[in-house]
């Protein structure tokens, strides 16, 4: 019922990592595939709910294996609790800048802007909605930005897509608390701009992919999402994985692959 192989497994190397910017962490390993393009655009965030000590090196077997299908992929690595600056703003902003610097790579790269999606993985499926909900967060807050990147959709595996839940669930020791600098009752408007769950309806293309057996993630919050989001009006699809845990879905040997696959596609 595992693929915690691709923890432990280095993955084959980026064509190149790029900084989108100028601190340690902002920088982005890139995957193009064959062919002149452009090419569609996944962009790819790790999870490890939003800790210092988990990296984008274990997401890398999943960004090889989309490009080896036909995406160009775009792996984020970006400021995470632990670091200075990490967590409340800082891990925002830098999945935001990095996002946003698709434009500046598509000058020198076959990239098509026209087809961006956003994936991730648990904090990181927390981290590719909210870049779905960006659109939504109000002029003058300190996440707002003018003119966001374009997305043609979300796809959010395992996510911990609700923070206050996140927060009620106590999820990996209470984290959510640590990343957001408060509770909810204490901190309620970071919740309210930092949570997809808050942010619903997005307005775009969703996808959640959840397993039933995932201890680490409930797939009850991706079917209450679903649920709201459907009642909203939203565009968004709930694919349930019968037996799989949380690490299935990021690892191209699962049985469970395919349906990963399919969701990007049924997004471009």
């Amino acid at each position: 019922m595992t693929s915690m192989w691709v923890l432990d497994t280095p993955p084959p190397a980026a064509d190149a990592r790029i900084p989108y910017g100028p601190l340690e962490h902002q920088f982005g390993d890139l995957r193009l595939p064959a062919g002149p393009g452009p090419h569609p655009v996944v962009v790819v965030i790790h999870g490890g709910f939003w800790r210092a000590k988990y990296d984008l090196e274990h997401i890398g077997h999943l960004c090889a294996e989309l490009t080896r299908q036909g995406f160009a992929t775009w792996s984020l690595e970006y400021r995470r609790v632990g670091h200075e600056g990490g967590g409340w703003p800082g891990t925002f902003e830098d999945v935001a800048l990095g996002t946003d610097f698709l434009r500046t790579l598509a000058r020198t790269h076959p990239l098509d802007l026209s087809r961006v999606v956003a994936m991730g993985h648990s904090a990181g499926g927390h981290l590719a909605v909210w870049l779905g909900a960006r659109h939504r967060l109000p002029a003058g807050g300190p996440l707002h930005r003018a003119d966001p990147l374009p997305l043609r959709g979300v796809v959010s595996l395992a996510g911990a897509v609700d923070l206050e839940r996140t927060f009620e669930l106590r999820l990996s020791e209470g984290i959510v608390e640590e990343f957001l600098g408060g509770s909810p009752a204490r901190v309620p408007e970071r919740y309210r701009l930092a949570s997809p769950a808050a942010l619903q309806p997005l307005g775009l293309p969703q996808v959640l992919v959840h397993g039933t057996e995932d201890d680490t993630v409930p797939v009850s919050m991706s079917e209450a999402f679903h649920a709201r989001g459907r009642e909203l009006g939203d565009p968004v699809r709930f694919v349930v994985l019968p037996g799989a845990g949380h690490f299935e879905v990021i690892g191209p040997r699962s049985r469970e692959w395919p349906q990963v696959v399919e969701a990007v596609r049924s997004l471009l």
